[in-house]
């Protein structure tokens, strides 16, 4: 476990409370209960960019504290496989976007052999992709059916409405108020995406508690330039 040295850092808005769960109501019931009873074997979370994988992970891992470690599969790819020898000894182990290591063999060993060790330890296990375990291209047939043990939930994606709702809870919780004319003002000329709207109300977060203005349209426009 020494052997990790990569910065790992966690959003401090990766929370449960900060995630709009319209349509994802079981997966979030499943994952509370997991960081709830600190147990279990753990679960896989599928779903197109932006349904929120990242963020549920990483609001599981934050519940887990020291014990718990998150890593970005992308993130690592450039690196030895070897890192991951000895995470299973933490209590919670949360790899996201597991999908990029299809095709890799020495990365696909790697992930069969840590799910193994963490079986053997008792470890959590929870992990995301782009697709479910039966899609995914595994040279080894094994990690396949390995990850098809896990619970899976498919994330779906939100509707018009949800993303409009999802980016008022998270402004609520930064302390914003933010209109429903603003937020669907938001939605129709920026982008769509719930990664980028996020990225986007922090900018704006910034600049109305320099300028001490509300979030309103002309307001918006000014930061913009819309």
């Amino acid at each position: 476990m020494d052997q990790l040295t990569l910065p790992v850092s966690l959003s401090d808005s990766a929370v449960f409370e900060n995630f709009y769960s319209r349509g994802n109501e079981q997966s979030i019931k499943f994952l509370k209960n997991l960081t709830d009873e600190k147990s279990g074997n753990g679960c896989m979370l599928w779903g197109r960019p932006s349904t929120g994988k990242t963020h549920l992970l990483q609001a599981v891992c934050s519940s887990f504290g020291e014990s718990g470690i998150y890593l970005s599969m992308q993130d690592l790819l450039m690196t030895d496989p070897k890192i991951l020898e000895g995470i299973e000894q933490r209590k919670c182990i949360c790899l996201d976007d597991i999908n990029v290591c299809v095709g890799k063999f020495k990365w696909e060993r790697a992930l069969f052999n840590l799910f193994n060790n963490t079986s053997e330890y008792g470890s959590m296990f929870v992990i995301s992709a782009s697709a479910p375990p039966r899609d995914l291209q595994f040279l080894l047939s094994d990690l396949q059916s390995r990850y098809s043990l896990l619970t899976i939930f498919h994330l779906c994606q939100l509707s018009e409405s949800g993303r409009q709702k999802a980016l008022q809870l998270r402004a609520m919780n930064r302390g914003l108020i933010l209109p429903d004319e603003t937020a669907h003002y938001l939605l129709r000329r920026g982008r769509r995406d719930m990664r980028s709207l996020y990225e986007l109300l922090d900018k704006l977060d910034n600049e109305a508690l320099v300028a001490k203005r509300k979030l309103t349209i002309p307001f918006v426009k000014s930061v913009m330039n819309f």
